[in-house]
């Protein structure tokens, strides 16, 4: 009550104590778990027996709390696939081809492309029959990160339960966390790192000229960006963020101190809103914020394809 504590103590504290801080995090999360339900309670929605399921995290909020507890940088999974990268380079030719090839050699599973009309999703693995079926409409980065994903769960299952286990999630958490690790892994063997670095670095971080360099889109690029936080070789540190019209945030993606609050509008004057009405264009903003930190924002619109 009443008091402040500086940044430099706050870094001591971080640096030299992380487990008290990572005691103080938790005592503070469980303080808002009970405003929360003392706010279900009196409002007549919770349950005097037990806590509200209010108050439980969802899944992607627990998985999200776990990439921005990393800043959002693996470091066992993005060494893992500079080296499929550099393998697959070392070969030659289409990367999906490569994985593809990989898949059937060392894992007995065999790729096929369904058609428009009998598509149900992007990616369904058959994993008695070995089958991995892929959609027909996905362009060549995104079959490839497909496949990148499929042999990321089977190749690199160590490292990915590592870091699940770390975690201590509930069941659909892990799952989802394991998802979003895969995930990872396949867009840094898309965008290996020193590469990808050495050339945002070349090129002044100009998304579009990285995104016809390395063959994938827009948002791709964006959110690689916010990942290059390699310890004695870093990036910028970027904050990502996909958001439509209405302000529904569907993904965000964090190297920087910058932390969405879980409830609340967001400012009808930032410039994502105003990206919608000049679609393609790349709207530019400096944005303070209260704790005195000041952000340069680029928004853009970005479309997908039917299917």
């Amino acid at each position: 009550a009443g008091e402040t504590v500086d940044q430099a103590e706050l870094r001591e504290v971080a640096a030299k104590l992380p487990k008290i801080g990572r005691i103080l995090l938790a005592l503070q999360r469980r303080h808002l778990e009970d405003l929360q339900r003392q706010e279900a309670l009196a409002a007549g929605l919770g349950d005097v027996r037990g806590p509200s399921p209010a108050t439980r995290p969802m899944p992607y909020e627990a998985v999200r709390d776990v990439f921005f507890t990393h800043r959002n940088y693996f470091h066992t999974l993005d060494i893992a696939a500079e080296t499929l990268a550099d393998e697959a380079r070392a070969h030659g030719g289409a990367l999906a081809d490569w994985l593809a090839t990989r898949l059937r050699e060392r894992h007995g599973v065999h790729v096929t492309l369904t058609s428009a009309a009998t598509q149900g999703s992007l990616r369904h693995f058959d994993a008695q029959a070995h089958v991995l079926q892929l959609s027909g409409q996905l362009a060549p980065a995104q079959r490839a990160f497909q496949l990148a994903t499929q042999l990321a769960l089977l190749e690199h299952t160590a490292d990915i339960d590592t870091i699940v286990c770390a975690a201590a999630l509930d069941h659909d958490a892990s799952l989802l966390l394991r998802l979003g690790l895969a995930n990872y892994l396949a867009g840094a063997l898309l965008l290996p790192y020193r590469l990808f670095l050495q050339s945002a670095e070349a090129l002044r971080y100009d998304i579009d000229l990285l995104a016809q360099r390395f063959g994938v889109g827009f948002e791709t690029v964006c959110h690689r960006l916010s990942t290059l936080q390699r310890p004695q070789m870093p990036g910028v540190p970027f904050f990502f963020i996909r958001v439509d019209r209405a302000g529904n945030i569907s993904k965000r993606q964090s190297a920087t101190h910058f932390h969405f609050s879980k409830t609340g509008g967001t400012c009808p004057l930032w410039n994502v809103y105003e990206a919608f009405a000049k679609p393609g264009e790349i709207q530019r903003q400096l944005a303070r914020m209260p704790d005195g930190r000041t952000y340069l924002w680029i928004a853009r619109t970005v479309t997908h394809s039917e299917g």
